[in-house]
């Protein structure tokens, strides 16, 4: 029997159909990524993109030359340009303003890799370092209010080049979707007095049905109104509203947890494209008791059609309880990524 299920953030409902469900092992994935062609993310190609604006280098290594770990540059396209002043303006009805902010490309390793699960471990933390610097730099800068980091793997989740890397937006306004997370949460703190993550973290642990990975600093789970097969969160047990705050010991885990993650869902579904995001609080907000960051991930298992359009509803064919117990049950080489990292 199909159930329609209400996230108790956002209040969206979601349609859980398994009837219309395939099995784990029987989804393909189409649209590859051409091979062999010219990275520009590669160590050595550092000419190809803009010069970075940060880098974790190797001591005595030159900017914009070899010798990093992890790269920071400007998109090459960006969506949003950082000079120039917003001019806030209406015309009639509708408002308008300047299309400023900033767009930065996170490349994660020097070497030519497509799964950032197979990556060390220590990469991983130096990414996530990174993702906080920048928060904290453009913090500093008054026109900008947001930053979504995102990572799109795969042709399939809007990604262009396959190198593994990951992107940074910050925008002039909050995007709708943090915004109705931070409404909803706020919501319920007002009505009960709590924090809408701490009691879904407490609930999960106690139902158990919906976990994939548990550890001192995080819980990761399924959510209860997935919108999509496999959909799977990543909350920290510790309260704090933006990552930019992150604490070391934080990090020093959440590094070997997305980790474990990621090579979960690719060893469960066949190495899926996939999209992940980072939700955190505006910059121009104090700490929210209400709120916590947090990292959303979707494999690209399934198409958005017009129901989804035209309704706002979603439609999982995979139960969140099955799709945990499937994650829960994979179990993750001791090898799994060293061949690749011997043959880069």
């Amino acid at each position: 029997m199909p159930e329609l299920r209400k996230d108790p953030v956002t209040g969206r409902w979601v349609i859980i159909a398994p009837d219309r469900a395939k099995r784990p092992m029987d989804y393909h994935h189409e649209l590859k990524l051409v091979e062999g062609r010219f990275d520009p993310f590669a160590e050595g190609n550092e000419s190809a993109t803009p010069p970075e604006i940060i880098a974790y280098r190797h001591h005595g290594s030159s900017p914009n030359g070899p010798g990093w770990r992890v790269r920071v540059v400007p998109n090459k396209f960006p969506a949003l340009q950082v000079e120039g002043d917003l001019e806030k303006r209406g015309d009639g009805i509708y408002d308008l303003m300047n299309g400023i902010g900033a767009h930065e490309v996170i490349i994660e390793c020097p070497h030519y890799e497509t799964n950032m699960s197979r990556l060390p471990v220590e990469m991983i933390r130096e990414v996530l370092y990174a993702y906080r610097d920048r928060l904290t730099d453009l913090k500093k800068d008054r026109r900008l209010v947001h930053g979504l980091i995102f990572k799109n793997k795969g042709a399939m989740a809007g990604a262009s080049l396959d190198h593994s890397h990951s992107q940074l937006i910050v925008t002039s306004v909050v995007p709708i979707t943090v915004w109705e997370e931070m409404t909803g949460a706020m919501e319920f703190y007002n009505y009960r007095g709590r924090c809408i993550y701490e009691d879904m973290i407490h609930q999960e642990l106690k139902d158990g049905s919906r976990v994939v990975h548990d550890t001192p600093e995080f819980l990761v789970f399924c959510p209860y109104a997935s919108r999509f097969p496999f959909e799977t969160w990543v909350v920290p047990k510790r309260h704090g509203s933006h990552y930019e705050t992150i604490q070391r010991h934080q990090i020093e885990d959440l590094g070997g947890v997305l980790k474990t993650t990621l090579a979960k869902l690719e060893l469960a579904l066949d190495d899926p494209p996939y999209n992940y995001v980072l939700h955190t609080a505006p910059f121009d907000t104090a700490d929210l008791p209400h709120y916590r960051w947090h990292f959303e991930l979707f494999p690209r298992l399934t198409r958005v059609a017009g129901f989804e359009w035209g309704s706002g509803f979603y439609i999982n064919p995979v139960a969140p309880e099955e799709a945990a117990a499937f994650l829960r049950e994979v179990e993750i080489p001791s090898d799994y990524g060293k061949e690749h990292k011997a043959s880069a």
